[in-house]
Formats: structure tokens, C-alpha cells, sequence
């Protein structure tokens, strides 16, 4: 199968928006030719007809413009009439989204009341069993024409009632048989949805809107390009995308997990509906999603040219970093490094270095860090006065890198035409500043050959990410492989959008191996803020993981237990188990599938009982939830990976 590598967007250098499919949705039209929709979904038991109009009216006055709700059965089907009426008494008019799992009898019932449908290709026609399949041709036919007989009649009654329908794939819930073929792969998520686009295009069918959701961004953006690019070469319409990181989790790490997954798309031009899915209320989700799309108003007339690229030397459709060589610590197989910037207030007392992840304990005279440490401080122009951990180097101004005392413990950081006249330099380490917009060959001759570079790498273009990316692709061509930090800095934002930039400016260059370290900063931003964030962008990307990962869904009307207090928890007695990826999902729909590749998982099956999983292999069932969290951390602990919890104080007297 051949795909370019730029076909899945219509520029890499010019924001411009892909052309697809208008989409009717009730009174909403969805496509390229109107905004991008924001949309959410409820959280209250769909049988709870008042609890979800209010919840409803409380999404809709917080931006939401689709409400998705959940139907796992017949008679939730049948109930959204009663929803979807008293909505449309007290005055709102937003188009209604049943969302099925495994049960075509109720989408079929569903798509006769409300405006939209979504189904999951991995489960309406198939039970997921886990299995290796062998297909011959002959037997992969025959389960696509059983499918067919069994997705058919929906299609029909959409077309019969104008009814749109959301083709939603999940990496985590691929069916058996498309595991069998394609692997646990963008790939096979791609291949699941088109096995019941095609279904809908014989049947002259096009209302229809495609998602390739993931927790983890790098497979969910892969998925999203690859599905672009197949479209276009089946001939297939280009049908609007709905995009999402699906388990993003909650406050700052689900917003930078849901950022780097959704921007990096935007950046490109791809997306004409989003959902933000966090482990909180669903009234938050929207206020996420509008932040993240308003970047891209009039993107095009903000944003100044970029050099345009005759070759795409980066593989969109799987990941591999881009070769650097390795000075200090930087690039080879190092993990991206972090530089704290404390150029604009100094750093005026070991305390300021808690909030960088340095800790100085006075009673055993000794300097401690954890997990969120920084590897180097920028101060500018205001030199430290006092001696600085072990492994915690600082970055000056080139001027005052000549004068200081210790020239070999501190980094010199120049910007390139102190770069050209410098007569002295640093002999392992040298940082040089440059905007992505100075391409030329005088530069790359400079460059060429050194080896104690490391390139500090800024934009500021509107369109950033796509301008830092082609200076990279100047790097490729030209055969540079110095390592390259990432600067992103912004101006009076709120913590919130901060998160969401920076992971959506860095996070899309990282997805594409492109980049060897990140510094970060905001207007008034505090320190902790943005070194969390800093780490936070690294670790949604798996370039360096820092800390446990939390797979968590959003909750919905399926959901069997308190989802917010459940991870609160969870995470209150694992968060120190720094690389653990674990998954907590409040139903079976949401259970082994969708916790994709979680190392745990905690899934409820049904009132006040939960199920763990080692993976994707239940081990404990019907565990009570007053128990669970206990059983969870015996499990861990059986299989060697748990430490006990410990203080800076205690690691360093031990």
C-alpha cells in the first residue's frame, strides 16, 4: 500500500483547512464550509430523563453544540424521546447523538428519534473474545458480507430519517478479525472504519462524520492521517472528522494528552468537530475545546508565509526520532531535557528551586530531587549567587558567561550572530538561539560539523508548530544532526491555555520524533505550572515518562461507579509508581478495549463490583468496590513492579 507522505493534509507549511463533506445533524451543519463544532456528552443514567435535560442545558450553555448520550440498551433508545422533547420545551434545539455499543437493535431504534447516531465498528456487530483468527480470503469475505447484513438496516433507516451517523473506531476495541489482519495498529483502525464506510456508500448513504480515537495521541494523529489519505485514494468523499483522545483523563494531564492529540491535527487542517474527554463534569469539556479551536480563527491571515518543502523527509504514519548526535546530555539516546526559565526574576533562594523539582533539606545538608526535576535553569542575566545541586546546570547570557567564575559549570547561550563572532566558547556545550523563519545556507554551513551545539529552536509565527517543523526538514536535508530544544513562550494566557499551546506547539513536533529538549514559559506564569507542563508535554508524548499514566474515561450514562473519586483514589495511592500506565473505566464498554495498552485495569461490571485486569486479561471479578483499590495494589504488588511511596527526606537518609 502506497501513501504519501503529505496527502493526508493539503499543505504543511500554509494553514488550510481540508474540504470535505457538509453534514446535516439536525439543525447543525458540520464540514469545512462551517466552524469547527464543539461537542460532549452526558454523564447521568439515560433513564434518568431530568437529570439529563439539566445536565444537557448545562453543556449547551457552556459551548457544548452536540450532546452525545449513551444507549447501551433498547430501553435507553426508547427514553431519548422523552429527553430529546423536554429539551426541545424549554428551547434548546441542539442536535442529539445516541452513542451504541454491541446493540444494533437499539442505534436502530435510536436513529428514529435524534439527529445522530454513533457506533463503534470494533463492537456493533462483533463480540470481542480476544482471539487470533486465520483468515483465508474466502472466510474474511464471508465476515464482511455478516456484517454487512447486520449494519444494513441502520444505514437504511438513517437514510430514510435524515439521520447522520458518526463511524467512531477505537484503538482499544478493534475486533478480533481486524487484529488478525491488520495488527494493533492506525493501520487496522483505519481498515475497521472503512469496512462499514463502504457498506454506507453502496447504499448511496453520506450523512456521515469518521473518528479515530486513542489515549495515546501519537497512535490517534497517525490514525487521523492515515484515514485522510485512504479516503482520497478509494475514492471515497472526504467525510468531516470528528477528533478526540479518548481516556485523556483529568485536570492538567488530560488537557495536555486531549491538546497534543487534537491540535497537532488542527495545526494541519484536519478536524471539523471536537470532543474533549476528561475524568471531570462534562460542563468543563467544552470551555477545553473552544480554547483549543479559537487558535485556529483566521489562522491563515495571521500567520506570515513559511518557506515551502519540494521533499517530506518524516514518516506522519509511524514514529521515529530524528537522528541527532550527542553533546552533553542532549540528543543521541538521551530523553528530551528540561530547562526552567528563570531569566525574568532570577533565582533569589533555594526555595525558588522547589518549585522546579530541587529540593535542599538544611537538616542533613544535602540536596534532594524527584521525578519533575529540571536539568538546567536558564537565569539570563541574573547569575545564581549561591552553589547549585549536583546536576542542575545553569544557562547564561553569552555576556555574562564571559565574566562569570566558573565557565566550565555554567552553559553559555548565544544567539546566532554572537554565535558567528564568538572568539570563545564553551569546549562541551553551547546553546545558540534560533527563529525558525532563519533559513539560509550561510546558516547550515555555520552549523555543519560542529559538535558542541545544541540549537534552542522559537517561533513567532501564528502557525508555529508548521514553522519549527520546516526548519527541521532543513536540518534533514542539509544532514544536521545537532539535538534541538523546543521554546515555546507566550504571552498573558491563563494556566489552562498555556497547558493546551504548549502541548499542541511541542507535543505535534514530538509526536514526530522531532526534538531533544523543551522550555516553556508564560506571562506571569509560576514556575511549578510550567515545569509541570514542560514534563507533562514529554510524557503524553512517551519521550520521557516521569510519572504513572492514568487511562480514565470521561464517565458517561453507563458508567457504574463515582469516576472522579474513583481516580482521585487510585492516583492518591499510586502516583508514585512512575511508568505504570493504569486504566479506570466505569463499564465493561469501556473495559479491557478501550484501556488500549494500559499495564492495570479497573473496570466496573456492575453495581458496587469491579474487575482487574493484568492488560487486557481480567485476573479478579467481581471484586467490592470498598475492596478494589486494595486488590489493585496487591495485584501490582505480586507482580514486583510496587514500591512504597517516599519523601525526598527519606531517599536521601536511607
Amino acid at each position: 500500500m502506497s501513501i504519501k507522505k503529505t496527502d493526508y493534509c493539503n499543505s504543511l507549511t500554509s494553514y488550510s483547512r481540508r474540504a470535505t463533506n457538509q453534514v446535516k445533524i439536525g439543525k447543525l451543519m458540520l464540514g469545512s464550509d462551517y466552524p469547527i463544532r464543539v461537542q460532549s456528552m452526558t454523564t447521568i443514567d439515560t433513564m434518568d430523563t431530568e437529570g439529563s435535560v439539566e445536565q444537557s442545558i448545562r453543556m449547551i450553555e457552556t459551548g457544548c453544540e452536540i450532546v452525545r448520550i449513551t444507549a447501551p440498551s433498547v430501553k435507553e433508545a426508547q427514553n431519548l424521546e422523552n429527553i430529546k422533547k423536554e429539551l426541545r420545551a424549554r428551547g434548546f434545539d441542539q442536535p442529539l447523538v445516541a452513542d451504541i455499543h454491541f446493540t444494533p437493535n437499539a442505534a436502530e431504534l435510536a436513529a428514529r428519534i435524534v439527529e445522530k447516531v454513533r457506533v463503534n465498528p470494533g463492537n456493533y456487530a462483533d463480540k470481542k473474545r480476544f482471539q487470533h483468527i486465520e483468515y483465508t480470503d474466502a472466510t474474511y469475505q464471508d465476515e464482511l458480507a455478516r456484517i454487512r447484513e447486520r449494519f444494513t438496516p441502520l444505514v437504511k433507516i438513517c437514510k430514510e430519517y435524515g439521520t447522520a451517523m458518526r463511524i467512531g473506531t477505537n484503538h482499544g476495541s478493534l475486533s478480533d478479525r481486524i487484529l488478525s489482519r491488520y495488527g494493533d495498529t492506525p493501520l487496522g483502525m483505519v481498515e475497521s472504519a472503512l469496512e462499514f464506510l463502504r457498506i454506507c456508500e453502496d447504499e448511496e448513504y453520506y450523512d456521515i462524520v469518521i473518528s479515530m480515537k486513542s489515549s495515546n495521541p501519537q497512535v490517534m494523529v497517525q490514525a487521523y492521517r492515515m484515514l485522510a489519505t485512504r479516503l482520497d485514494e478509494e475514492g471515497l468523499k472526504p467525510y468531516p472528522l470528528h477528533l478526540g483522545v479518548t481516556e485523556a483523563g483529568e485536570g492538567e494531564d488530560g488537557r495536555i494528552k486531549s491538546a497534543m492529540g487534537i491540535g497537532t491535527l488542527l495545526e494541519d487542517g484536519l478536524g471539523d468537530t471536537v470532543r474533549v474527554s476528561l475524568t471531570e463534569d462534562p460542563e468543563f469539556e467544552s470551555p477545553v475545546a473552544q480554547s483549543l479551536i479559537d487558535r485556529y480563527s483566521n489562522r491563515a491571515a495571521k500567520a506570515t508565509s513559511i518557506l515551502p518543502m519540494l521533499n517530506y523527509p518524516i514518516d506522519p504514519f509511524s514514529y521515529s526520532k530524528r537522528k541527532s548526535i550527542e553533546v552533553e546530555n542532549f540528543g543521541g539516546s538521551n530523553v528530551p531535557r528540561v530547562i526552567a526559565d528563570f531569566s525574568k526574576t532570577g533565582v533569589n533562594a533555594v526555595e525558588d528551586l522547589k518549585t522546579i523539582g530541587h529540593y535542599y533539606l538544611p537538616a542533613i545538608d544535602k540536596w534532594g530531587m524527584n521525578d519533575l526535576g529540571a536539568d538546567y535553569i536558564f537565569t539570563g542575566d541574573k547569575p545564581v549567587d549561591f552553589m547549585l545541586p549536583n546536576g542542575l546546570k545553569e544557562v547564561l547570557n553569552y555576556n555574562h558567561w564571559l565574566t562569570a567564575s566558573d565557565q566550565n559549570n555554567k552553559i553559555p547561550c548565544l544567539n546566532i550572530e554572537e554565535y558567528i563572532k564568538a572568539e570563545k566558547l564553551h569546549p562541551k556545550l553551547n546553546l545558540v538561539r534560533i527563529n525558525a523563519a532563519f533559513i539560509n545556507k550561510e546558516l547550515f554551513k555555520t552549523l555543519k560539523g560542529k559538535e558542541n551545539l545544541v540549537l534552542q529552536l522559537s517561533s513567532f509565527n501564528a502557525h508555529a508548530m508548521a514553522d519549527m517543523r520546516r526548519f527541521f526538514v532543513a536540518l534533514i536535508e542539509y544532514n544536521i544532526e545537532l539535538p534541538v530544544i523546543l521554546e515555546a513562550k507566550y504571552g498573558d494566557i491563563s494556566d489552562s491555555n498555556f497547558q493546551l499551546y504548549a502541548a499542541t506547539d511541542c507535543g505535534g513536533l514530538l509526536l514526530d520524533g522531532l526534538g531533544d529538549g523543551i522550555t516553556l514559559d508564560f506571562e506571569g506564569g509560576k514556575p511549578a505550572v510550567i515545569n509541570s507542563t514542560a514534563f507533562g508535554v514529554l510524557q503524553a508524548a512517551r519521550t520521557r515518562i516521569t510519572k504513572t499514566e492514568y487511562i480514565s474515561c470521561p464517565s458517561c450514562g453507563r458508567t457504574l461507579f463515582d469516576l472522579q473519586e474513583t481516580t482521585a483514589m487510585i492516583r492518591k495511592r499510586t502516583d508514585h509508581l512512575k511508568g505504570v500506565k493504569i486504566g479506570i473505566m466505569g463499564c465493561i464498554v469501556n473495559g479491557p478495549g478501550e484501556m488500549a495498552d494500559a499495564d492495570y485495569g479497573y473496570v466496573g461490571i456492575g453495581k458496587d463490583k469491579i474487575s482487574l485486569y493484568r492488560g487486557q486479561t481480567v485476573v479478579k471479578r467481581s471484586v467490592h468496590s470498598d475492596n478494589a483499590v486494595d486488590e489493585l495494589i496487591e495485584l501490582i504488588k505480586e507482580d514486583g513492579i510496587w514500591t512504597e511511596p517516599t519523601t525526598v527526606e527519606e531517599t536521601l537518609t536511607a
